[in-house]
């Protein structure tokens, strides 16, 4: 094994972490789990996995329509929930909180609700070449529909978002700039709070997708100047299937609803339909009321941990990872930005990226291949897929020393002789 130094960050006890996460104990294939996929789901605390347990147990009605105890139950957690969303957002008020199912119900709440309704022939939608086709394929289809254009910014070799690039792109046709708070193929942290202001100056709206943050550092949507903004709860050690979209408030007041049914309603006849109020006229249906109280638990459990530290414990990771692997013979870092999340994507030459995962697996190690849904984006590197480590702030040293020593098997295995 190898003998990196990942020296623990003040105020973060990382080991404590741990032991709140009960699947961190699972054995996989006679291996401790060494979980390294965290930026397609997080793992979750026993907290969150408690606070659903009990709403289930103590607390399921159905929410706003009840007259009886367990739905006013339902509807305070349901509804603090949206409270604590807001407070984490850094939000007005709560009723700029809009629960979807994730970041891309949310893209495409806003892309069907704001695009459909304001883009017109020759309109045009700047999407980076950093985005996840959940930012993407939306725009597309409203683009397809109405004549406009959906028009990639370039990128760096080092896959960050060319800014002189952006610039000459940014002209009065452009009417909203769509882009990644971080990558999640490459881990690049953009310049998010400088994309929205040269937008903003043009007159353009912005919609920044922050599933890939959230859960890394605290985000303030007034300090960064944009216009609508998603996450998904499950990147947030929440549950799957929740999430949320924050709009400035005359955006939201503006825009149709997006889907019809109850809840979003004021009166229905057959004369014709009024609509409900902020937040609820987008959100049609019985919504997912225990994701929701997973979220708020969730958001509860951040607050007791020093975010600041748990993220550098997380740059440690990454950085000893880099220094370690890339020593590796074959092995070729995709991507070099020089502000990253903890993600590691990267090729073994003479491996392909799925037979890698696969004797990782064998040792415990979950990592992800593929081209993680950023097919323009492994096309403009010219690559099928990558092999993608992501680090989360209950990664440890021994994660990262048997990575290492994973990868030098493969590489021994299948690389260059």
């Amino acid at each position: 094994m190898s003998t990196l130094k990942v020296v623990a960050e003040p105020g973060f006890d990382v080991a404590k972490v741990r032991a709140d996460f009960p699947i961190l104990r699972e054995v996989i294939n006679g291996q401790p789990l060494v979980y390294l996929d965290n930026a397609a789901t997080t793992q979750k605390p026993e907290a969150v996995i408690e606070a659903i347990a009990n709403y289930y147990r103590h607390d399921n009605a159905n929410v706003h329509r009840g007259v009886h105890t367990l739905s006013d139950r339902a509807t305070r957690h349901f509804e603090d929930a949206r409270e604590k969303v807001a407070g984490f957002l850094n939000s007005p008020s709560s009723r700029q909180i809009i629960w979807t199912r994730g970041t891309t119900e949310a893209i495409n709440l806003v892309a069907y609700s704001w695009g459909m309704n304001n883009l017109k022939a020759g309109d045009r939608v700047l999407v980076s070449w950093l985005e996840h086709h959940s930012d993407i394929v939306p725009w597309q289809l409203v683009a397809e529909r109405v004549g406009a254009e959906v028009v990639p910014i370039p990128v760096t070799a080092d896959a960050e978002i060319d800014l002189d690039a952006f610039e000459a792109l940014l002209d009065e046709r452009v009417k909203l700039v769509a882009v990644n708070h971080v990558s999640n193929a490459m881990g690049t942290i953009n310049p998010v709070a400088e994309i929205c202001a040269r937008a903003k100056a043009m007159g353009a709206l912005t919609l920044v997708d922050g599933a890939q943050a959230v859960g890394h550092w605290d985000v303030d949507v007034q300090s960064l100047g944009c216009d609508f903004y998603c996450f998904s709860g499950h990147k947030l050690f929440a549950p799957t299937g929740i999430g949320a979209l924050w709009g400035r408030e005359e955006l939201l007041e503006s825009m149709p609803p997006f889907l019809g049914g109850g809840e979003m309603i004021e009166t229905v006849s057959f004369a014709g339909t009024t609509f409900n109020t902020l937040p609820f006229k987008f959100e049609a249906g019985t919504p997912n009321i225990a994701g929701a109280v997973g979220l708020a638990a969730a958001i509860d459990y951040l607050s007791n941990i020093d975010r600041v530290a748990a993220a550098a414990h997380e740059d440690a990771l990454l950085t000893a990872t880099l220094e370690a692997a890339l020593e590796i013979p074959g092995l070729r870092r995709i991507g070099a930005p020089k502000h990253s999340a903890g993600i590691f994507s990267f090729i073994l030459d003479g491996c392909h990226p799925s037979d890698v995962g696969m004797l990782l697996d064998e040792q415990g190690i979950a990592v992800r291949t593929g081209h993680h849904c950023t097919q323009p984006l492994m096309a403009h590197f010219e690559l099928p897929g990558t092999v993608r480590a992501s680090f989360s702030m209950y990664n440890n040293r021994d994660d990262v020393d048997r990575l290492i020593a994973g990868l030098k098997k493969a590489q021994s295995l299948f690389g260059p002789r």
